[in-house]
């Protein structure tokens, strides 16, 4: 299985979230989840904070300049972090992580820009706010509550591709009243060569796994870390009922950023489970990676790992989100079907 996201993992290894309260109780989620961010790390929260919201207008405008130039006016030195593989032409989530030469994840007011190529016109800024990770302590798996150094937030810009192909990106982030950047590169492609279940297109009528379906083994219903009770079975109720339906594995993923989705789907599910159906759906036959994908998201065309999406009463998607969502991405993206 494709893993992009490993290049995200694989910077941030220390994002080890699963998931660890219980099922999660109808009580109200936090409003504001920059009050999850720890305040015993130095400047971590108001670091967060003020990426959260970042003003593209203070970054430096195009005005024609190629996106080398733009890059000529940045210092080098962290390394962008891709989370998103599924990009088309049109507009995208486009999602990453900023890492430092030291290895930890860097906060701060943070853009992107792109071109087909460094030489091209750049087009942009597109302005990145970081959408935090972490939940609150009843929704947290015991890998979470223990986890010394809890990865805090993920960035996600609105990206608009006018072409398929290859094309250079450019991360630029303010740091330390420096403006640092990060250069990749993506590869975008046709709606039609999207195979994955879009916004407006009817949702796959899969059955996903419940207690009964795996001979009461909770082992093999969900790796989270005590089991979450999230596995109605998807085929009952699409068309009758909004529905949020995650794909992903706490425990298996390698990216590790499939632990914080499903402890956020928990706090989501206190605040909107009267109207929406929360559904976890694992990814690998038999939690073994060398049995492939399980029925579900074979069904859904799934190239890579988390996925969540929202379907409406009419067994419509409303919302996708892949590789890493934090909370205010999941409550919007549910917030679609309502």
């Amino acid at each position: 299985m494709h893993r992009p996201v490993l290049a995200l993992l694989a910077a941030l290894a220390c994002l080890t979230l699963a998931a660890c309260g219980g099922g999660g109780g109808e009580s109200e989620a936090p409003s504001d989840p920059i009050e999850q961010v720890p305040e015993d790390t130095p400047g971590l929260r108001e670091a967060v904070k003020e990426a959260r919201k970042p003003d593209a207008t203070s970054f430096p405008p195009v005005e024609g300049k190629t996106l080398q130039q733009i890059a000529d006016l940045v210092r080098s030195g962290p390394q962008a972090a891709l989370a998103t593989s599924v990009l088309t032409t049109g507009e995208n989530r486009f999602t990453f992580g900023v890492i430092g030469q030291d290895g930890k994840p860097i906060y701060g007011p943070t853009a992107i820009y792109v071109a087909p190529t460094p030489e091209q016109p750049a087009q942009g800024p597109f302005a990145a706010p970081a959408d935090i990770l972490l939940t609150q302590d009843r929704y947290k798996s015991k890998q979470a509550a223990t986890d010394t150094d809890p990865f805090a937030a993920v960035y996600a810009a609105q990206v608009e591709f006018d072409k398929a192909g290859q094309w250079a990106v450019l991360v630029a982030t303010r740091r330390d009243g420096q403006l640092v950047g990060a250069p990749t590169q993506v590869k975008v492609v046709t709606k039609a060569q999207d195979k994955v279940p879009d916004v407006g297109e009817k949702a796959p009528r899969v059955a996903t796994d419940t207690l009964e379906t795996v001979k009461g083994d909770e082992t093999l219903l969900d790796t989270r870390d005590p089991v979450s009770d999230m596995h109605t079975d998807f085929a009952t109720v699409v068309g009758k009922k909004p529905v949020a339906l995650l794909f992903a594995t706490p425990q298996l993923c390698q990216s590790r950023v499939c632990g914080p989705v499903a402890d956020i789907a928990l706090q989501m599910r206190a605040k909107y489970g009267k109207q929406v159906e929360f559904i976890h759906q694992e990814v690998f036959v038999d939690n073994n990676q060398q049995k492939g994908l399980r029925p579900p998201l074979q069904a859904f065309n799934l190239p890579t790992e988390p996925w969540l999406f929202v379907i409406d009463k009419q067994g419509k998607v409303t919302a996708r989100l892949e590789g890493s969502f934090g909370v205010d991405a999941f409550e919007a993206a549910v917030r679609t079907a309502l």
